[in-house]
């Protein structure tokens, strides 16, 4: 987790969208729930997932690039953006399994992925439900097992009251019931991955992560880092949390593009 200020800088930078058409954009119904995805480009499938209380449009700046060489989808994940505000308690598992069905849905056999923050911890648990669908990933300050309850003082600022302090939730979501269901199930953010469950994780994956970004336990990185059968470890010095935005968006762009690409 990252001090207010920071996620604050890091979010108004990704949301300074680049104007883009998708080929295709809809709000479908899964498991009960309203989903809303765009597509952009040609090739293989690849799938950019935003963080919490962000939506796809995080993503925008991004899609130039990445739709040379891909087919690329912005999904809104449950609960965010276009999509269907949350109507019960968060779990990170759950929207995984949302956008497991989603991805059924699109007939998508194999996929690649690219996940920040929240999208990269349902990332983790998407490879868990579908164990041969990910080719290959990229996580972007998620790592194995955090709960928001380790920062306490995080939850206290984070509220739909003072949601004026953060100006990028009013650009990235429909309305106020959006956000208050989006900072209401803050509490319950906590995801676990056991060493037995990242043994059994099939795709290659680039962890990417930050040295300042204070949710990234060094200890946990390295547990994860160890259990993981196929995995880089990519540490930027001097970088919080968003180690893909700003100064770094290059770089980010031509090593993840690489990595990707890998036979």
């Amino acid at each position: 987790m990252i001090k207010i200020t920071t996620l604050i800088t890091l979010l108004l930078m990704s949301t300074n969208i680049l104007s883009q058409t998708p080929k295709k954009s809809e709000s479908v119904s899964i498991n009960g729930k309203k989903l809303y995805y765009e597509i952009y480009g040609e090739g293989k499938p690849l799938l950019l997932l935003h963080g919490y209380t962000q939506s796809s449009k995080s993503w925008k700046p991004y899609v130039k690039e990445y739709s040379k060489e891909y087919e690329v989808y912005l999904i809104d994940l449950t609960g965010h953006g276009k999509s269907e505000p949350f109507k019960e308690d968060l779990s990170i598992k759950s929207v995984a399994q949302d956008l497991n069905s989603l991805i059924q849905y699109l007939q998508l056999k194999k996929i690649k992925a690219i996940g920040f923050s929240f999208g990269g911890d349902v990332l983790y648990q998407l490879t868990l439900i579908n164990p041969s669908l990910i080719k290959s990933m990229i996580t972007i300050g998620a790592v194995g097992t955090w709960t928001i309850n380790d920062f306490p003082e995080y939850l206290k600022a984070f509220t739909f009251e003072n949601r004026n302090n953060f100006p990028w939730l009013k650009t990235s979501h429909d309305g106020d019931e959006h956000i208050k269901a989006m900072m209401n199930q803050f509490k319950n953010y906590t995801i676990k991955v056991s060493d037995k469950e990242l043994q059994s994780i099939k795709p290659e994956i680039l962890i990417m992560i930050g040295d300042d970004d204070e949710g990234m336990d060094l200890e946990e990185v390295v547990r994860v880092k160890k259990n993981l059968p196929k995995s880089d470890l990519w540490i930027l010095p001097n970088i919080s949390h968003g180690a893909h935005e700003g100064e770094t968006k290059d770089e980010f762009i031509i090593k993840s593009k690489a990595f990707l690409s890998k036979k």
